[in-house]
């Protein structure tokens, strides 16, 4: 259905297992989609530049959730991510610019590199206990994050992971990470007090 320029909503039904690589991609008019919990894994760029896509419900039975598969949706404002997702893929999320709250189930273990980043209008998060690494660039330019809670099985903080995310004021680094990337909170002006802790061995 890609570049179906008229397409504005769709079902996917509970027979479907997969939504492959580009299924919907640049469908600019879609603005609704419900997944059908038989769907295991959302393809690379499935739905990227779907840019009316205001609302996704997905399912329990998604396991993966693959590249930049919502990249560039800047209508989207609401996700409803059900528990059972294990990864969201590198830049899952990326440029969704509307996009100001998600709440991430406790079952997901791996979130890639900038799956959340110039999301300007995100203002919170959870990690998940799960999830034991920031991968680089994550929260990249989301402007207004102002409160992100991390669990203490986090071990490292990516590069440039919360670069430019002016909104924290303060920021305490959960108690075994180890390792501190390069420009992990550049530009964060905002920012006016930093707990380390002991484990710490690099920045």
């Amino acid at each position: 259905f890609e570049d179906c320029s008229s397409l504005t909503s769709i079902t996917i039904p509970d027979s479907v297992t997969s939504i492959g690589d580009g299924a919907f991609r640049h469908c600019r008019k879609l603005k609704s989609v419900v997944i059908g919990n038989s769907v295991i894994d959302i393809g690379e760029s499935a739905f990227t530049d779907c840019t009316s896509l205001n609302s996704v419900t997905i399912g329990k039975g998604v396991v993966n959730i693959g590249k930049r598969a919502f990249w560039s949706c800047t209508s989207l404002s609401s996700v409803v991510i059900e528990n059972g997702v294990k990864a969201i893929d590198e830049s899952a999320f990326s440029f969704c610019t509307s996009l100001s709250s998600i709440t991430i189930p406790n079952s997901v273990t791996s979130i890639g590199s900038s799956a959340f980043s110039q999301c300007s209008a995100l203002t919170s998060f959870e990690i998940p206990g799960g999830v034991t690494t920031i991968e680089d660039n994550v929260f990249n330019g989301c402007t207004k994050l102002e409160s992100i809670k991390l669990h203490n099985n986090i071990t490292s903080i990516g590069e440039y992971a919360f670069a430019s995310c002016n909104g924290l004021t303060s920021f305490d680094i959960p108690e075994n990470v180890e390792h501190i990337g390069a420009k992990a909170f550049k530009n964060c002006e905002g920012l006016t007090s930093v707990n380390l802790p002991d484990k710490l061995k690099s920045i």
